[in-house]
């Protein structure tokens, strides 16, 4: 039996092949074209998939960045003098608050009347500043809240009380280089009052009452004590009796509660050793307002 190979070499010389040029010119056309079509295609393939892989990479990307943003310490978030009206709509935060005295806590929540056990690392003053940075932040308002242990630092350190303000003046400065958005600073503390001096009613329910403090030694002292000036009269206007007004007070010039690195910087006494903190809170809520009515140009 005849194999494969010799069948195909008996066809050839039964049937000679010799294409005629016209069937060589349109055969070699022909091939072209599919040469062509199938570069073409290779093209619009290879295309496709550079886009692809570069669209995935643009959505892994974004979605990375998204998620760092999220990811960072919680800035609850959002220039001198009064602000103009669309200032709360700034990316950057406007408002500093921070404890130099963290650990100055209240009575109700710590169940004691000894005066050295007024103090906690949990229940204190730093409580009532997170309270401020939501209520602003409602407001669509940006602030950094500076919750550092600074009783922590100055026993580590081994640094005596009166060193607080110079320890809180460093992340305070720190903060001013890295945001000059900042419009105002707020060191809040707790007074020592009695409660029917640090307290106010009003439509039936409790009010830890404010006080505003301004150095006298400090550069900022007329431009700080506008500031609180507005501050409280606003406040009064509200909420007459919320405010217990502008204290100034004669500091040493080594401390003048770092009022001098910005203006608009004052010290908030919110409550005293009497109250609880839901009645500072309550009183956050209402301050909010007025710094976002301050912040609107409404003095």
């Amino acid at each position: 039996m005849q194999n494969d190979k010799e069948i195909f070499d008996l066809l050839k010389d039964l049937y000679p092949q010799h294409p005629s040029k016209k069937f060589v010119t349109l055969t070699e056309n022909t091939l072209r074209q599919q040469a062509r079509s199938m570069s073409k295609k290779r093209i619009i393939t290879r295309f496709s998939v550079m886009t692809s892989i570069f669209l995935l990479c643009s959505f892994i990307f974004s979605w990375l960045i998204l998620s760092s943003e999220d990811s960072k310490v919680s800035i609850e978030i959002n220039g001198y003098g009064a602000a103009s009206s669309n200032a709360i709509d700034e990316k950057e935060p406007v408002v500093y608050i921070y404890h130099s005295h963290n650990t100055e806590s209240f009575i109700p929540e710590l169940q004691t009347k000894k005066s050295n056990q007024m103090f906690s690392h949990t229940k204190n003053v730093t409580l009532v500043g997170k309270e401020l940075s939501k209520a602003l932040k409602k407001l669509q308002i940006k602030a950094i809240h500076d919750e550092t242990d600074i009783a922590g630092i100055l026993k580590r350190k081994g640094l005596p009380f009166s060193d607080s303000y110079k320890v809180s003046g460093e992340n305070l400065q720190q903060a001013l280089a890295e945001h000059n958005s900042i419009r105002m600073i707020f060191d809040i503390h707790r007074d020592s009052l009695k409660r029917q001096d640090s307290t106010v009613e009003i439509k039936g329910e409790n009010y830890a009452r404010i006080q505003f403090t301004v150095s006298k030694t400090s550069e900022n002292y007329e431009v700080n004590k506008k500031f609180a000036t507005q501050l409280h009269k606003q406040l009064e206007e509200l909420y007459p009796g919320l405010s217990r007004g502008v204290e100034e007070k004669e500091v040493t010039p080594e401390n003048t509660y770092n009022q001098e690195l910005h203006d608009n910087s004052i010290l908030l006494n919110i409550g005293s050793i009497e109250n609880t903190l839901e009645e500072t809170y309550r009183t956050t809520d209402i301050f909010a307002q007025v710094v976002k009515n301050y912040l609107e140009g409404r003095n």
